[in-house]
């Protein structure tokens, strides 16, 4: 028979091993929405292997991503065009259709973020750890 505690690392090692190997991840999203509605502003939006920076690109793609149409345009910079989702309660800071939000909305945030050098808004209740720590890795390589 196993402990509690041997468990739980079982456990540890299968996620781990999931979250790694299978889901080929880096980090493990821990936290909480905390409510503060900026991740539903300044959104890029990627098409293929870039951002969408042509509003004329965009109005065509938009009958083949629902999504879409609840983004408005707000800007553009060197990047992409800029994007707010039109679902943002701005008093409340909440989503209105939070039961029948996007899939994008529901996976916030993504590892994506950290790969294309881009960082949680200030103030968000997420966070991304190491699934490996610095010494298991450096465990690994003196080997």
């Amino acid at each position: 028979m196993f402990t509690n505690f041997e468990l739980d690392k079982i456990k540890s090692e299968i996620k781990k091993f999931f979250y790694l190997k299978i889901l080929k991840r880096k980090y493990y999203r821990v936290g909480n929405c905390a409510k503060c509605g900026r991740c539903c502003k300044n959104i890029y939006v990627k098409h293929g292997k870039s951002f969408i920076s042509d509003p004329d690109l965009f109005n065509k793609l938009k009958p083949l991503h629902p999504f879409y149409f609840d983004l408005e345009i707000i800007g553009k910079d060197e990047v992409g065009l800029l994007f707010a989702c039109k679902n943002l309660d701005e008093a409340a800071r909440t989503c209105k259709i939070h039961n029948k939000r996007a899939k994008i909305c529901r996976d916030y945030p993504m590892e994506e973020i950290l790969k294309m050098g881009g960082t949680l808004a200030e103030g968000c209740g997420y966070r991304f750890e190491p699934i490996e720590k610095f010494s298991e890795i450096l465990d690994k390589m003196s080997r």
